[in-house]
């Protein structure tokens, strides 16, 4: 499946959210995470530009890659964004440390290479 430039570039943005959350919690346990609201704030801005980004994969891309799950991850973007009130930093904090790391190898294994790479 060829996939149109739109597609490329969301991928992008989604690994490079998912790449700047890993960061912003790296070195913290959860207590420190949940004192600190700055890094709460730009986590979950992350997380609104990962689901963002979901939503704007062409249905074609989607249905070329089915093992990701994009209504989910669609899902907590919306979450975060329209019912921020019910955001349970818990729930982002498992899904941080169990869930991105293999998205993450999941979206660089479907990225196409770089020109200089080829």
């Amino acid at each position: 499946m060829q996939s149109n430039n739109r597609d490329v570039a969301s991928i992008w943005d989604m690994v490079q959210s998912i790449r700047r959350i890993q960061s912003f919690t790296n070195d913290q346990t959860f207590d420190e995470y949940l004192n600190d609201i700055r890094t709460i704030s730009a986590v979950e801005r992350q997380f609104e530009v990962l689901g963002e980004a979901a939503r704007r994969i062409s249905n074609e891309f989607r249905q070329a890659h089915p093992i990701i799950d994009w209504q989910r991850i669609v899902g907590l973007r919306n979450i975060v964004a329209h019912r921020y009130d019910e955001v349970r930093q818990d729930i982002l904090w498992t899904i941080i440390h169990s869930e991105l790391a293999p998205l993450l190898a999941q979206l660089e294994s479907i990225l196409p290479p770089l020109p200089n790479e080829q």
